[in-house]
């Protein structure tokens, strides 16, 4: 269904950041940004649950093996990410809000198995 579509990587991860998005809409979190950019790296999906802002980083994977796309979340890019969150913060003068970090792995086609796993560190 999908072989094809993409012309690049960058829409592809667009296209599932999206699809990610849309799902954790339906879950009730309301949307702030997506793909902020600092020195240190991206920030996906910024939303917010409550009174709590949620940086989500999202995965896609075609296949399951190599552990599938939970596995992606390795501990480099949870420093990055964490490097990355604490500047957003900065950026936004946000010093005492509630933060949560969740991850949405999302793997296979023809529908594709979104996995939302909250509070991942």
């Amino acid at each position: 269904m999908l072989k094809g579509l993409f012309s690049n990587t960058r829409e592809k991860g667009s296209f599932y950041e999206q699809l990610a998005l849309s799902y954790l809409k339906r879950q009730g979190l309301i949307f702030e940004a997506k793909n902020y950019y600092c020195r240190y790296g991206e920030i996906d999906l910024i939303m917010r649950d409550g009174n709590k802002m949620v940086f989500i980083e999202v995965k896609y994977r075609k296949y399951k093996g190599f552990g599938g796309a939970v596995a992606a979340l390795s501990y480099t890019k949870q420093q990055r990410l964490r490097r990355s969150i604490h500047q957003y913060l900065t950026d936004h003068q946000l010093h005492n809000a509630e933060v949560r970090v969740d991850f949405v792995a999302i793997e296979g086609q023809n529908p594709p198995n979104i996995q939302w796993i909250k509070s991942v560190f």
